[in-house]
């Protein structure tokens, strides 16, 4: 299915009331920030960053040892960045998807698929334990196919991942249209491992449950260097510090305080729609009745969801990477790509032309060659990190926090012996280098996309060096 990428002027109504801020934090519930750090503190652990990897690392710390002094330093708000921003897709995967795995980690997939199913229920569990209202569901995801190469494929990934117990479901045409109605649809694969969340509210209960742990939270407060200094290392902040013991940074897609990190990071935007809620007569039309993830099978592909409220959530396709590895709130707002995705949005659901789009967002991802996660160690074991997820730490982020937890507390378990855990990613080339390659690799997948999946001589040598890019 070739996209149009420009949009219909009546297409562009839909867009005429919209607000340019995150449908999931545009919420009363939002709790009110926690104070700012402006005083000289000591800490066992200071994490630093707020979304979902840092309030899991304080967290889990705190359950492991509760008389654990832990810090933990926002910039701006929990869950303000790319927590609050995602489709909120929680999968099982820790690899990105079975196929990323399987090519990349082959001899210990089964362990990896254990971990991951393992992760997810105890994402579950806490969600139940402490009373987290954020709307999850383990609702399974459908991912669609468009053309018939990528039915092929689907069929392909089935074969390879049955033996590994990973069951998923193929339908046909008739099939996946009587779930989820749509002209473009011509089968799906199914995948029950996946649940769906209102992210936003999700990290805001885990913010509570850091609280009542005992977790000591600062928000406002960006941490500006960090410098080791004997057997502690300290963090500076505008108007404070913390003295530490050990520092877990969870920074992500935001300029690392580890300057070396940028090599293996790449921040990539991507952007989304939110739908004012569908009428009976609208919600029949399409025949989406569950709460199932939908994303398609192409290179530059969309995913969405139907809100716990009968919103439809719309996003994808372009991933956008900004010279300099811009990070910049002006950078969440681009009126062309919304118009793309308000464009794409009705031809896949032409039955809903005249609904409107109430919100429009952007948010940054952590993109790496290998689209998972990775880790590491400074100061000589006093800091650890995490970052990499590429667009899929809903879930992985609780996983990424265990490792990060174990590298320092210096433990060696089944995570810290993983192979996944103890490579890194191929780096990318500095700029002025960064952007042409990066851009003339979004441009090869593009044409693939519109070339029944052929991948020209680019894509087949970064596939020939497990190298990629992904959002």
């Amino acid at each position: 299915m070739i996209f149009s990428k420009t949009p219909r002027p009546e297409v562009l109504k839909s867009l005429a009331d919209v607000k340019y801020v995150p449908f999931w934090l545009d919420d009363p519930a939002r709790p009110a920030p926690a104070s700012a750090l402006t005083e000289h503190i000591k800490a066992d652990l200071t994490v630093v960053g707020a979304g979902f990897t840092g309030l899991w690392t304080a967290l889990l710390a705190k359950q492991a040892d509760p008389s654990r002094d832990v810090v933990l330093l926002e910039a701006g708000e929990a869950g303000c960045g790319a927590s609050g921003r995602n489709g909120g897709f929680v999968s099982a995967s820790i690899t990105h998807n079975f196929g990323n795995g399987f090519n990349r980690w082959r001899k210990e997939l089964p362990k990896l698929l254990e971990l991951g199913h393992k992760n997810l229920a105890e994402i579950e569990a806490t969600i139940a334990q402490f009373h987290i209202d954020c709307d999850y569901v383990r609702s399974g995801e459908l991912n669609v196919a468009l053309e018939p190469y990528q039915l092929e494929g689907m069929k392909e990934e089935r074969e390879e991942a049955a033996p590994y117990g990973e069951n998923y479901t193929l339908y046909d045409e008739g099939q996946v249209r009587a779930l989820i109605n749509s002209p473009l649809f011509i089968g799906a694969s199914w995948n029950p491992a996946n649940g769906m969340v209102n992210p936003a509210r999700l990290a805001w209960g885990l913010r509570r449950a850091c609280l009542e742990a005992g977790v000591r939270l600062f928000e406002e407060t960006r941490v500006r260097a960090l410098e080791e200094d004997g057997r502690a290392v300290v963090l500076k902040t505008d108007y404070g510090r913390v003295e530490s013991q050990k520092a877990a940074l969870a920074t992500n897609a935001f300029p690392p305080l580890l300057k070396r990190l940028s090599l293996f990071m790449v921040p990539v935007y991507d952007y989304v729609l939110m739908t004012e809620p569908l009428s009976r007569e609208q919600r029949a039309a399409i025949g989406w009745q569950g709460r199932e993830g939908l994303s398609d099978s192409a290179n530059q592909f969309h995913y969405s969801q139907m809100t716990a409220d009968g919103r439809i959530l719309w996003g994808g396709y372009d991933a956008v990477y900004y010279r300099n590895n811009a990070v910049a709130s002006h950078l969440e707002r681009c009126p062309e790509t919304f118009a793309r995705l308000a464009e794409h949005f009705f031809q896949v659901f032409p039955q809903l032309t005249g609904l409107r789009f109430t919100h429009a967002w952007g948010g940054v991802i952590d993109t790496c060659s290998r689209y998972t996660a990775f880790w590491g160690r400074a100061y000589g074991g006093k800091a650890a990190y995490v970052l990499g997820y590429t667009g899929l730490g809903v879930g992985a982020a609780r996983f990424g926090a265990q490792v990060m937890l174990d590298l320092l507390d210096e433990k060696k378990t089944e995570r810290t012996e993983l192979s996944m855990v103890k490579t890194k990613p191929f780096p990318f080339p500095p700029e002025p280098f960064r952007a042409p390659v990066v851009n003339f690799t979004r441009w090869a997948m593009d044409q693939a996309d519109r070339n029944g999946g052929k991948r020209n001589l680019w894509l087949k040598t970064l596939d020939a060096l497990g190298l990629g890019f992904d959002s």
